[in-house]
């Protein structure tokens, strides 16, 4: 069967980043286990390089918006390769076929009298490329990023997505599977219930873009982002051209973020609706990453970096961690802490060491020698206790509940862990119980060589350093044989290596307080038009209330002299309660970008000191009228 999975095309306002790292290994994951399942997969990722954000960055960097995105472009295609990512293409929205892909689709929809020309007017957010309603914004800031929207009222072609509505929701009622997990279903048919408004699709306000097809007489208009983004998925497999690929279109799934559901739940399968093209079967949508529950942001400097994590324990470590650490959709929390525990546990104790017995015993009773003729003789009902945790994987995989896979996969190295325990097969040989220990070892041999099949979706490289121990490979056909046939190891010597996961003793990466902005050098002077950008003043802090499922965070209300309190996030609830914090002076930042923290917008940052005896909030010495300036 020929299958398509893809990531979304990362957007190259910046360096790929831990959750660009976590959809890109789920899809990998993907197609790693149909390949296995014998399927003809083709697995697409890439980058989004149009927009206005993109061109004022390029702008800022003094560079050309191509010279820009081909220098970010590069950095994710080169992270992908040293991860190991068995992508078959990687697209750029500046790809010539793509361009023309994108005006044939726009044409198509136009003749079929679904873009019409209008005026829009709306809050528009650059970073998002998102344009929302006065009631949508809070305060005039975007809804999802916290920073300030523009009123913008320009010329633009919208495309009739309210036409679609009815048939979205009947897709989405004939269809119970193909928005994964079921709550961000719901959350989509309530938002398309509530009705739909029809797209702006084009932009007149910059340049940076694909112009509108050469019949048409408004080349200053450019499309719109998202349109220009959402058609990759059929352009790269040949769309508006030789078409040589789409046959692949017929079963489709894309990865995403909950961040872009709505782009793609609901503006995308209107889209292909429009075009005549089928829809995607499955749009799997996981939750964002926080470091100790604190959303990842460069402002407050807690960015984790997916090739630092990679350089300091493997690629492989990092894989298991997102996958393991969280259910699929929900948001996870990354720590060091955490991802350590989890190597000296799961993989250095539970699979590392498990292998390393196995090669211990063999060499020592054996000569290496592991023969699986004994096996069923003696173990059948344990190679039936391994036959129903298997049976399990799929529907698991499936159904994209990614840490009960890992789970269940886990119970596989846990029994034999727990057999050897059990049978202790150092006292059969004592026992001179020669062919029950044989047929032992050829029965952790066949879990090993098993569980690495299933193993190679999450960890391919550990995977693959298990079947050539075992002299198996990691191919469709060892699939057939040794899972669903049932079958078990022929007579091998087995290959010592090296031990696969040593305990971590020492975090191997510096550990960042990101209670404040990072600065690059700490002892280089500044001047004092540099410090005048700051703008601190002092405040009172009129309510104080902790954030849930947070440890670190307070939510704070604070009067600053201004029409009404500012809402500020501090991570201080470790030092301070917030009954000893209301009423109380404190320095704050104000001129701080707003950030959003666990579904919540802090507008500023309250200032303090930290050393080896804790944290200290700044106050002034005697009370100051809230707004007056620290200088």
């Amino acid at each position: 069967m020929k299958t398509f999975i893809s990531t979304p095309i990362y957007y190259v306002n910046d360096v790929p980043h831990i959750g660009h790292a976590y959809t890109t290994f789920i899809a990998d994951m993907l197609k790693k286990y149909q390949v296995l399942n014998g399927n003809d997969v083709f697995f697409l990722t890439g980058t989004d390089e149009h927009g206005q954000k993109i061109e004022q960055s390029a702008k800022s960097k003094s560079k050309t918006p191509k010279q820009y995105a081909d220098e970010i472009s590069e950095k994710f295609k080169n992270l992908w390769d040293m991860f190991g990512i068995d992508y078959d293409y990687f697209i750029r929205t500046t790809d010539e076929n793509h361009k023309i892909a994108v005006q044939k689709a726009f044409e198509r929809m136009y003749q079929k009298g679904d873009i019409y020309k209008g005026e829009y007017e709306g809050h528009y957010c650059v970073s998002c490329e998102s344009f929302f309603t006065q009631m949508q914004t809070i305060n005039g800031k975007c809804p999802d990023c916290g920073k300030d929207t523009s009123l913008l009222k320009e010329e633009s072609y919208f495309f009739a997505l309210s036409k679609y509505q009815d048939k979205l929701l009947e897709w989405y009622d004939l269809n119970p599977e193909c928005i994964l997990p079921l709550h961000k279903k719901n959350e989509v048919i309530k938002f398309v219930q509530n009705g739909l408004n029809d797209l702006s699709i084009t932009r007149t306000g910059f340049k940076w873009g694909i112009d509108l097809p050469e019949n048409f007489n408004d080349r200053h208009h450019v499309m719109y982002v998202w349109l220009d983004a959402l058609l990759n998925y059929v352009s790269a497999l040949g769309y508006g051209g030789q078409e040589e690929r789409m046959d692949f279109w017929k079963n489709a799934t894309h990865i995403v973020g909950k961040d872009i559901l709505r782009f793609h739940a609901i503006y995308w399968p209107a889209f292909l609706m429009s075009l005549g093209l089928e829809l995607p079967k499955h749009i799997y949508v996981h939750g964002w990453w926080t470091r100790d529950g604190v959303k990842m942001s460069k402002s407050i400097g807690n960015v984790i970096h997916p090739k630092d994590v990679s350089d300091a324990y493997g690629v492989d470590v990092l894989r298991y961690f997102l996958m393991r650490e969280v259910p699929f959709g929900q948001d996870g929390d990354f720590s060091q802490k955490a991802l350590v525990d989890r190597i000296n546990s799961d993989l250095s104790n539970d699979l590392g060491n498990l292998l390393n017995r196995l090669v211990g015993m063999s060499e020592k009773y054996f000569d290496k020698k592991i023969s699986s003729k004994m096996t069923t003789k003696f173990y059948q009902k344990e190679l039936d206790e391994i036959q129903i945790i298997l049976e399990k994987l799929p529907l698991l995989m499936e159904q994209i509940h990614i840490n009960r896979y890992v789970e269940e996969l886990w119970k596989l190295f846990s029994l034999a862990n727990g057999l050897i325990a059990k049978y202790e097969p150092w006292n059969l040989m004592k026992e001179n119980k020669i062919d029950q220990t044989q047929g032992f070892l050829g029965l952790i041999a066949n879990i090993l060589a098993k569980g690495s099949l299933f193993l190679y979706p999450i960890m391919p490289r550990t995977a693959e350093d298990i079947a050539t121990c075992l002299h198996v490979n990691i191919s469709s056909d060892s699939f057939v044989h040794l899972v669903s046939n049932h079958q078990l190891l022929e007579d091998f010597v087995i290959k010592k290596i090296e031990p696969l996961f040593p305990k971590v003793e020492n975090f191997k990466m510096a550990e960042v307080d990101f209670l404040k902005p990072p600065q690059e050098d700490t002892q280089k002077p500044i001047s004092i038009d540099d410090f005048s950008k700051l703008d601190i003043r002092v405040g009172t802090i009129l309510q104080a209330s902790k954030i849930q499922k947070s440890d670190k965070l307070l939510k704070l209300q604070i009067d600053l002299g201004e029409n009404k309190p500012r809402q500020i996030l501090s991570g201080i609830s470790k030092s301070y309660t917030p009954e000893e914090l209301v009423g109380s002076q404190v320095c704050v930042l104000v001129n701080l970008k707003p950030a959003k923290m666990m579904g919540e917008i802090s507008e500023g940052m309250i200032l303090a000191s930290k050393d080896e005896e804790g944290l200290s909030l700044l106050r002034v010495e005697k009370a100051k009228k809230n707004g007056s300036k620290v200088s």
